[in-house]
């Protein structure tokens, strides 16, 4: 493998910013130091711009195997490279979900010839498939996804016993998705009920409600304080939800952790009048008071990760009447971006973003060697012009759903360079079809 030397960088690591060059061979940091004089393949002339760890994505649905008209890994993923994310874990609710070690071993299959970033899946839980569940291997496989809460398919998970036993038995990570189904579908009777044809999106987070959120997750809480499970909450949504989660504990000793997704900290109940069904997802974008309290939480560390439940629909989909509509949001290629947004307006600073968006998802799923920029680690990475403005338009969104609900959104800073394994893999604008993308391998 080539060698990369990227001189005068910013870099932001560990809760700090200092600058530096970063000198890598074999597809790993070999040395970071202010100056490096060495030799190598390739130089990157990083002055004035600042280089982060590359993000890790611990929550996508790339809709393949089943779905690959709407979606596929081959084109999520390079989206995903174009907005600095260099690794995802992937969800099992494709067609067939991913409930047997085979179904599971398929898409490790997919990953590996068609992913351009680092890679892992998770395995589905349901049920009836338990001791499925059970021959998942920690070290090579993500964690566990529970459905606990509205979903397609054979995925959701009601069954009392068999909560306990997941909570109880399963030695890996759970993840969670936490939504009461009774409460959900008692609000949708009651809604189109009353408003018929007039139902529309506007009415999802009253449908999606706060209740339907916190019964299941508090219920998930729960279980794993009884069981001493691994627990990660996903996408929570909710100012009632917070105070399920704390911070007394530095994040590698916490065993029960919390994300929250990036539409989530932009929108608020407000933007369903312009963005319609684009804006519906499970669960639901809902007031302005939760997002404030999602806010708080997140930069008081009660809430450890930002991903983004990257999941796209069609257009023509999501043009459907609302009942019809599919939930789900195309996000993977902005997150950052909508982060580095924030930072412009003085919300969080960029160590923050690092910590939330690389660092923490590494220390909540025991990612091995990335999420840090370290000696030793795999040199996944991000070179960023703070000061490059550019304009979302349908012409530069690579997710093959071609919308996004930040079209005609001018963000002020641009991705030049993500290096996947030491190689450069986006620059230009353009992805460099080198295989570099790898399996993700975890702590037992």
């Amino acid at each position: 493998m080539s060698s990369v030397i990227i001189k005068g960088a910013k870099i932001i690591n560990e809760q700090a910013s200092f600058y530096g060059d970063i000198y890598i061979r074999n597809g790993r940091i070999e040395q970071m130091a202010p100056v490096i004089n060495k030799r190598a393949d390739r130089e990157i002339n990083a002055e004035g711009k600042v280089v982060i760890p590359g993000v890790i994505d611990d929550q996508v649905h790339f809709r393949q195997p089943g779905m690959e008209y709407k979606a596929d890994i081959f084109t999520e993923s390079r989206a995903a490279l174009a907005g600095g994310i260099t690794s995802f874990m992937e969800m099992p609710n494709t067609k067939p979900p991913t409930l047997t070690q085979e179904a599971l071993a398929g898409k490790y299959d997919l990953g590996r010839l068609h992913a351009a970033v680092n890679y892992s899946f998770y395995m589905g839980a349901s049920n009836d498939n338990l001791e499925e569940v059970l021959k998942t291997d920690p070290k090579n496989v993500c964690g566990v996804k529970v459905f606990m809460g509205s979903s397609t398919g054979n995925m959701l998970v009601d069954d009392e016993k068999i909560l306990e036993s997941l909570f109880g038995r399963v030695p890996m990570l759970i993840a969670t998705h936490c939504e009461d189904e009774e409460t959900i579908r008692r609000n949708e009777l009651q809604y189109a009920q009353k408003f018929k044809d007039a139902l529309d999106a506007r009415f999802h987070p009253q449908i999606r409600s706060d209740e339907a959120c916190f019964l299941s997750s508090s219920k998930a809480v729960e279980l794993a304080k009884k069981h001493g499970t691994r627990l990660h909450v996903l996408h929570l949504s909710t100012a009632k939800e917070m105070a399920l989660f704390n911070n007394d504990l530095p994040l590698k000793d916490k065993r029960i952790t919390a994300e929250v997704c990036v539409h989530h900290l932009h929108f608020n109940e407000s933007d369903y009048e312009n963005q319609g069904n684009r804006l519906k997802c499970n669960p639901a974008v809902k007031t302005e008071q939760d997002r404030t309290a999602l806010w708080e939480a997140l930069l008081d560390d009660r809430l450890d990760v930002i991903a983004t439940d990257h999941a796209p629909h069609t257009a023509e989909e999501k043009a459907l009447p609302y009942i019809k509509a599919p939930s789900g949001l195309p996000l993977v290629q902005h997150s950052l971006y909508v982060m580095l947004d924030f930072y412009s307006k003085g919300k969080i600073s960029l160590e923050q973003i690092v910590h939330k968006m690389c660092h923490a998802p590494a220390e909540v799923f025991r990612v091995k060697d990335r999420g840090y920029l370290r000696e030793g680690y795999w040199a996944d990475l991000v070179v960023i012009d703070m000061d490059k403005p550019w304009e979302v338009k349908t012409e530069n969104i690579l997710a093959k759903c071609k919308w996004s609900p930040f079209e005609g959104k001018i963000f002020q800073q641009k991705i030049l360079y993500t290096l996947i394994n030491g190689q450069v893999v986006w620059e230009k604008d353009q992805v460099n079809e080198v295989g570099a993308a790898q399996r993700l391998s975890f702590f037992d």
